[in-house]
């Protein structure tokens, strides 16, 4: 068997991003990214595929339509927030409210059950764990063991592979698992969202060539509004803007036609907890 990968989708509109709710100026277009969505859905049955897609639940609130669509693919639905806000500027109540609201709105719409999360720009606080088993999730996918940039990331993580949450808080419910995005081996930079467009997909396959020769499964990431042809709006990072479009719809294709397994986080984590009993066992996985 080829090994294994999680190609995941953020799955937020344009509008809903922290550059553009910062900007100046505004666009009309309504759905920045559904298309985005579509040929996500589309190239992973091409190349038959799945995926992980950690979804705002306001977009299944708004747009039911597309997030059915990926469930009826065969695509994992997890939860991306209700309204994508940072949790860290928000209160405990509030946060709750936000993953509680999430998965309700979004367990409703798909008619599937929602297991795993994501906090926007992988944005933690000291109580993130507790609420997230309190109300039912068993998964989170909100670090990235990236070396220290200043306004991007801490570098505070030394976590490559999926591990207890205690991992990385050690006062964290045992119930939660944490999935951290994957970072390139040695240079500690993410291997996807931005740095994916800043590098070229050649960074990305070799980097998960590499993390697979360790026994690691990648945990990658895109966004649909990455995949579309954006609007020009006024105040929004110049960065935000590059290799966004057809460039990015072919860096996709590119990283699925590698050879790989690409699947969803749940059942990465359930093999793993599988494979895990079966040594417990004395048994052969």
């Amino acid at each position: 068997m080829s090994n294994r990968a999680v190609l995941s989708i953020d799955f937020e509109l344009f509008t809903q991003t922290p550059a553009y709710r910062s900007a100046s100026g505004t666009t009309d277009r309504d759905g920045v990214g559904l298309d985005g969505g579509r040929f996500f859905r589309d190239a992973l049955a091409k190349y038959d595929a799945t995926s992980t897609a950690f979804v705002v639940s306001s977009v299944a609130q708004s747009h039911p339509d597309a997030v059915r669509a990926l469930a009826d693919a065969g695509i994992e639905i997890a939860s991306h927030t209700h309204t994508h806000q940072l949790l860290s500027d928000l209160d405990s109540k509030e946060r709750r409210g936000e993953l509680s609201q999430s998965k309700d709105v979004l367990e409703r719409v798909t008619n599937e059950r929602v297991s795993g999360f994501r906090a926007p720009a992988f944005d933690i606080t000291d109580d993130h764990f507790g609420l997230l088993s309190d109300i039912g999730y068993t998964y989170d996918s909100s670090v990235v063991s990236s070396r220290s940039i200043p306004g991007w990331y801490g570098g505070e993580y030394d976590l490559h592979e999926p591990v207890p949450a205690t991992a990385v808080r050690p006062d964290a419910p045992d119930s939660v698992t944490e999935f951290p995005a994957s970072v390139m081996p040695g240079l500690q930079l993410p291997l996807t969202g931005t740095w994916l467009r800043f590098f070229g997909p050649r960074y990305t396959i070799l980097g998960m060539r590499l993390l697979a020769r360790r026994g690691i499964t990648p945990m990658l990431y895109v966004h649909p509004w990455e995949l579309v042809d954006l609007p020009a709006v006024e105040g929004v990072p110049t960065r935000v803007y590059v290799r966004t479009g057809d460039w990015m719809r072919r860096a996709v294709e590119r990283i699925l036609q590698q050879d790989f397994e690409f699947t969803t986080v749940r059942t990465v984590l359930e093999d793993g907890e599988t494979a895990a009993t079966q040594l417990q066992r004395g048994e052969t996985p």
